[in-house]
């Protein structure tokens, strides 16, 4: 291949690379949310990725014209060779995001990691006020732990984004979150109504707000929007049980995104591994570009042309990209099917009379996420 054909081919790649990558680099988490992303079936830790591994995935990424890296978990503080991971990802050119409960990281840690080519941190917040918060996660002092790690974000002069999720048991404190979240000094905050899959969608009953505070939520944030424009940027995510249009999902199947699992799988969402049949393949045996460009799991439910009626002639199919594909698999057992969530679909009805009569019966005891299994905890 001659120097014209090369520069071709890195062109086409560059045109069609994923906009981000998230790494999962380990499931172990000291918190046991409610609602946590992490599959129903976690990674153990013998089957993480070496570092290694991990550094070589993230050299194909910078090759394939990712840019963006957001190192998660689970806990991702939790690896010990987490600087020397970021150090080698940062020597790519990637700009590394590390998306962490804010519980673990000392004041050495934070600034090893700072030293080492990390410019961003998002830590998660459970509520404004300190008791609710640290029931929720499950984990004593954690709210004042998140604070620190706040300061010390800010002391080593990196980026910080605050990511609150809402839902019944803290959602009356909206107004006090996000005023928190200026006070914590966060460039950007996220706050996001819980999504009902995953192990959320064990919890939902306990986590699902009435219509009137969703909406009443939503108004109070985006307020909070204009006010705070030039001081803190803001993203709002609304219920999908409550909502009459879907969101698109990850920008749509395959388009701008992929993760990577604690073990290797890349997936087109963190939550693809709910719809059942769907078989990933993983970075030990196959190299990042051919899995992002053809691999059946990406392909599956990318574009428009596996759409079914109504989302084929949709006016929105290439906005919505059809919502999300793992609802729909949770709610009809067939992922081609349209997300309940868009007021065409024949079950959005019941979905929002659904959370409507489960957000009106006292909230059932949290079952909280261990590594262990399910084990309820006391009532609320």
């Amino acid at each position: 291949m001659n120097v014209q054909e090369k520069q071709a081919v890195d062109d086409v790649i560059c045109a069609v690379a994923p906009e981000g990558l998230l790494a999962e680099l380990t499931h172990r988490c000291p918190l046991q949310c409610p609602y946590c992303s992490n599959p129903l079936e976690m990674d153990r830790v013998n089957q993480e990725l070496t570092t290694e591994q991990w550094i070589d995935v993230f050299k194909q990424a910078a090759d394939m014209g990712i840019l963006q890296i957001h190192l998660s978990g689970g806990e991702p503080t939790l690896r010990r060779d987490l600087v020397e991971i970021v150090s080698n990802a940062s020597s790519f050119g990637l700009y590394l995001n590390l998306i962490t409960s804010g519980v673990l990281l000392t004041r050495e840690g934070t600034k090893a990691l700072a030293d080492a080519g990390l410019g961003h941190v998002q830590i998660s917040i459970q509520d404004s006020d300190p008791g609710n918060a640290n029931r929720i996660a499950a984990y004593k002092n954690g709210f004042e732990k998140k604070l620190q790690l706040a300061e010390w974000v800010r002391e080593f002069d990196m980026s910080l984004t605050v990511n609150a999720p809402i839902h019944r048991q803290n959602i009356e404190n909206v107004e006090n979150i996000i005023d928190l979240a200026v006070k914590m000094g966060a460039d950007r905050l996220e706050v996001a109504q819980v999504q009902y899959y995953g192990w959320a969608f064990v919890n939902r009953a306990a986590l699902m707000p009435t219509y009137e505070q969703a909406v009443w939520a939503q108004k109070v944030a985006e307020k909070a929007r204009e006010r705070l424009k030039g001081i803190m940027a803001m993203d709002i995510v609304v219920p999908d049980y409550y909502a009459k249009t879907p969101k698109p999902c990850m920008g749509g199947w395959g388009r701008r995104f992929l993760n990577v699992t604690p073990s290797g799988k890349v997936l087109p969402c963190h939550a693809a591994e709910t719809i059942k049949g769907l078989e990933f393949d993983n970075v030990k045996e196959r190299k990042l570009l051919d899995i992002w460009m053809d691999s059946d799991a990406f392909n599956k439910f990318r574009g428009t042309d596996w759409m079914a009626e109504p989302c084929r002639s949709c006016e929105l199919k290439e906005i919505d990209f059809g919502g999300c594909r793992c609802q729909a698999f949770a709610f009809t057992g067939d992922a081609r099917n349209t997300d309940p969530a868009c007021g065409k679909s024949s079950l959005h009805g019941q979905i929002v009379e659904l959370a409507k009569s489960e957000a009106a019966e006292p909230p059932p005891p949290f079952v909280y996420r261990r590594l262990k299994g399910k084990q309820p905890a006391s009532s609320p």
